[in-house]
């Protein structure tokens, strides 16, 4: 039996709509309403289609839950999930979709597209779609659009396993070339830091004060002349930090006495990632040591860290795994398995027990007004989601 292909032209017609929808994180009700709409003018049930309460115990209140929808199997088989996340980055509101040529871009060159990710939302949409209108046999089926995962994967994070249906085979579709398998990623450790220093008149008594700024310069110079700033490789070891927001002063003739500071730091290792966290926190605790007054004052350091997401990697024999490779090879390409250093939704779903293998759409550029979207890669995408869906991997 040759496995179904999907309807290219509605899937186009599909993806343009929904990038030229308003949809940053936090704001992904109209996007939502919309995978709604094409699900239940497909014929599916309403009682398929559910939202969780996920926007309440995320960090930005949102407007919309998580959406689910659950296919009642036609064929014998472990329950499969087909996910994407709904959010765009800010510079992606106001997209103007326009096809030219074999790719997509905005007409408006102040903008990205949106590709990331809902080229993915197209793909999985599409999938539904076609299954629910040519009554393909499938086995059961959940298919999960996420919310907010450009700012913490709140979404995946969120959601509990049992709401899912505890599904045995996940893909989630959200960037890059079609043959790129993501089997692992790394994790990622937030820090918030508060700087509290001493003010005073930075041109009458400047020794009165304590100045936040210079504290904030000598820690992240003694992180970088220690090697745990930036590409950090230490003992066979190799991680990344970055000091990446400093919010300080009000003016050139105060000395500032407050900073808040956004750091990181990332790594596929727990206990490296640890070590360069610790760095991180003991910089900041000793360079305020060494700011004082005049009157030997110092200044304070308050630090609020926390996990974004945990790593992990999928062995090469996972189901997900194989299903996936024989899904990309069943269309003519060799698939290469690939290792993020970025965060993704899978690492959560890992965390809840469901291992999940991230495929691309075809998103290029992705999180820049330079972002574009390769038609080609993204039809492909679709053929593979498809034979995914339905059991048809190994087929071709």
């Amino acid at each position: 039996m040759s496995p179904p292909d999907p309807d290219h032209a509605a899937a186009r017609k599909l993806v343009l709509e929904l990038m030229g929808l308003a949809g940053v994180s936090g704001d992904e009700k109209a996007v939502a309403e919309c995978v709604v709409k094409h699900l239940r003018a497909a014929g599916c049930p309403p009682q398929a289609i559910r939202f969780d309460d996920a926007h309440t115990r995320t960090a930005v209140a949102g407007n919309v839950g998580n959406l689910i929808v659950d296919l009642p199997g036609t064929l014998p088989g472990p329950r499969r999930l087909l996910m994407a996340h709904m959010d765009t980055v800010p510079v992606c509101l106001g997209a103007k979709p326009v096809v030219a040529g074999r790719f997509v871009k905005s007409s408006d060159p102040t903008t990205g597209l949106g590709a990331d990710d809902r080229a993915g939302v197209a793909v999985v949409l599409a999938t539904a779609v076609e299954i629910l209108r040519r009554n393909l046999p499938h086995p059961p089926l959940t298919l999960f659009f996420a919310i907010q995962e450009e700012i913490g994967l709140w979404g995946a994070r969120t959601v509990k396993a049992a709401t899912l249906g505890r599904p045995k085979l996940a893909f989630n579709f959200d960037g890059g070339a079609v043959e790129k398998i993501t089997v692992g990623a790394t994790g990622g450790h937030r820090l918030d830091i508060r700087l509290l220093g001493t003010p005073s008149h930075a041109g009458v008594a400047p020794e009165k004060g304590v100045s936040v700024i210079s504290i904030a310069a000598l820690a992240i110079a003694s992180l970088i002349e220690g090697g745990w700033h930036g590409l950090v490789e230490k003992d066979g070891q190799r991680g990344t930090s970055n000091v990446g927001v400093i919010h300080a002063g009000s003016a050139t003739n105060v000395v500032a006495d407050l900073a808040e500071i956004r750091a990181e730091a990332r790594g596929h290792d727990r206990a490296f990632r640890g070590r360069i966290v610790k760095a991180i926190e003991t910089a900041f605790k000793d360079a305020a040591k060494r700011v004082t007054s005049a009157q030997g004052k110092a200044g304070r350091v308050e630090i609020d860290g926390h996990l974004d997401y945990e790593a992990f990697r999928l062995a090469d024999d996972e189901p997900c795994v194989v299903a996936a490779r024989q899904a990309v090879r069943s269309i003519g390409r060799t698939p290469r398995l690939e290792v993020s250093n970025g965060g993704l939704d899978a690492n959560w779903m890992a965390v809840h027990g469901i291992p999940t293998v991230t495929l691309g759409c075809g998103q290029m550029e992705i999180h820049t007004t330079q972002e574009r979207l390769d038609l080609e890669a993204f039809e492909a995408a679709c053929t593979v989601a498809l034979r995914l869906a339905v059991g048809q991997e190994g087929a071709g």
